[in-house]
C-alpha cells in the first residue's frame, strides 16, 4: 500500500459540493491537479462551482442530485465513469443539521437526518467500492463531525448520524487494511459554513428559541472553509486514517478521551448549553 496519494490527475467524486466545505474542497483539489465529479441537490450552486473551476481549466462534471434519491445514487458511478473514465477518490461530504432535544423531534426529523448524513454515504460507498477497490490506489473520505466524537445536548439525531458514519468507515478501513484502498475519516470542528442557517428544525421545537440557539451555535463556527479544505486535502494526500480539523475539535477530542462521561458538564459550562 502506497504511503501517499498524489491527487494530480486523480478523479475525485465529492458530494455536497455546491457550498461550504464541499465547494472549498473542490477548489483545493482542483488546485492540486485533480479532476472532479461534483454532486449537490442545489443545481444552481453546483453549476456555479463547476463553472468557476472549469474556467480555471479543471476537468469537472456536475451531477445535480439529492443524495436521498437511491436510484440516482446507484446510477451515479456510471455517470462519473462515462465522463471521466475512472474514479480514484470518493468524498462523502453531503450533510444536514437538526436542532432540537429528543422530546422536540419527530421520528420523521430523525430519519431525514440519518438518510442524508449516514444512509446516503453508506449507499454511495457501496456502489463505488468495486471500482475503487480495483484501482492500484484509491481513497474513500467520510466527513463526519466533532459531533461524531462527542454528543452535546440538543444534537441527538445529528450526533447519532455522525457516530454511525464513524463506525461504518472505521470498520471499512480495517477491512481494507494493507490494500491499495485507504479510508480517511474527517472530524471538523466549527467551520464557518451555512450549516446552522440551513439546519432542519425539530417538529416541536419552540420557535422563539430557534434564532437564539442558531446565533449561539454560529458563534462557534470560526474556521475558514478554505483552511478546513486545505487540511482535509493534505490528509487525503497523506492517507491519514483519522483527521480532526480545527483547534476547537482537537481540544474537545482530548477532553472526551480524558473524561468520556463528564466532558459535557465541562463543555456546557464553558460554551453554554445550546
Amino acid at each position: 500500500m502506497a504511503r501517499t496519494f498524489g491527487l494530480r490527475g486523480r478523479v475525485a467524486l465529492i458530494t455536497g459540493a455546491g457550498s461550504g466545505i464541499g465547494a472549498a474542497l473542490a477548489a483545493d483539489l482542483a488546485g492540486r491537479g485533480a479532476r472532479l465529479a461534483l454532486v449537490d441537490r442545489d443545481a444552481g450552486g453546483l453549476d456555479a462551482v463547476a463553472a468557476a473551476l472549469a474556467a480555471r481549466g479543471t476537468d469537472v462534471s456536475a451531477h445535480p442530485l439529492d443524495v436521498t434519491d437511491a436510484a440516482g445514487l446507484a446510477a451515479l458511478p456510471d455517470a462519473v465513469l462515462a465522463h471521466h473514465g475512472t474514479l480514484d477518490c470518493l468524498v462523502n461530504n453531503a450533510g444536514i443539521a437538526l436542532a432540537g432535544r429528543v422530546e422536540d423531534l419527530s421520528l420523521e426529523d430523525v430519519e431525514a437526518v440519518m438518510a442524508v448524513n449516514f444512509t446516503a454515504a453508506m449507499r454511495l460507498t457501496h456502489h463505488c467500492l468495486p471500482i475503487l477497490a480495483a484501482r492500484p490506489a484509491a481513497q474513500i473520505v467520510a466527513v463526519s463531525s466533532l459531533y461524531g466524537l462527542v454528543a452535546p445536548a440538543g444534537q441527538s439525531a445529528y450526533a447519532a448520524s455522525k457516530f454511525a458514519l464513524r463506525g461504518f468507515f472505521e470498520a471499512l478501513r480495517h477491512e481494507y487494511a494493507g490494500t491499495g484502498l485507504g479510508v480517511t475519516l474527517v472530524h471538523p470542528g466549527g467551520v464557518a459554513t451555512g450549516i446552522a442557517r440551513n439546519a432542519r428544525i425539530g417538529a416541536w421545537v419552540d420557535p422563539a428559541a430557534v434564532e437564539t440557539g442558531r446565533a449561539a451555535f454560529e458563534r462557534h463556527l470560526r474556521l475558514d472553509p478554505a483552511e478546513a479544505a486545505r487540511q482535509i486535502a493534505r490528509g487525503i494526500e497523506a492517507r491519514a486514517p483519522r483527521l480532526v480539523v480545527g483547534k476547537d475539535a482537537r481540544q474537545v477530542d482530548r477532553l472526551q478521551r480524558l473524561m468520556p462521561v463528564r466532558y459535557w458538564a465541562i463543555l456546557a459550562r464553558a460554551i453554554g448549553d445550546v
